[in-house]
């Protein structure tokens, strides 16, 4: 029976990811989790002949969140320049998975039209080592440029 290598799994430290915004390429070193989700939206249809209900994809949609360690004013930027000026921004995320000890190689996704839903302004926390804040977003498209490949599996 074969079996898959735990060196194969992917360690969650071994990634980067960039921000494309208006032109300029920023590494997102300071990111401590980023989940970005595509969910379905389906209608319900019921037919003759089927007392059942039935399920249609009807569109998706794409949201997420990162938590950033609270070292970077940009998203505050983007933010401030929405209210002040009305001027709202849609800017790229490329995310890359690249464990040099898995067989499975990479992952590099891009979501683009990323959206910022809330950002906090200030922050003070004198139980925090570390400050830390989470930023929820929503993307309008997305492309994998590359793709895991299956794992070398133990026998």
């Amino acid at each position: 029976m074969s079996y898959m290598r735990a060196t194969d799994t992917i360690n969650g430290q071994e990634g980067r990811a960039y921000a494309k915004i208006n032109g300029q390429v920023e590494e997102m070193f300071y990111i401590k989790s980023l989940e970005a989700t595509i969910e379905k939206e389906k209608a319900e249809i019921k037919t003759l002949g089927r007392r059942g209900t039935q399920h249609k994809a009807t569109g998706w949609s794409g949201s997420g969140s990162m938590t950033i360690y609270y070292v970077t004013s940009k998203f505050r930027e983007l933010m401030l320049k929405y209210i002040q000026r009305g001027v709202d921004t849609y800017f790229d995320i490329q995310i890359v998975n690249e464990d040099p000890n898995s067989s499975v190689g990479k992952q590099d996704v891009t979501l683009k039209g990323v959206n910022l839903d809330k950002v906090i302004i200030a922050k003070l926390d004198t139980e925090s080592e570390a400050l830390d804040e989470e930023i929820e977003f929503t993307f309008e498209s997305v492309s994998m440029n590359d793709r895991f490949v299956p794992p070398t599996l133990g026998l």
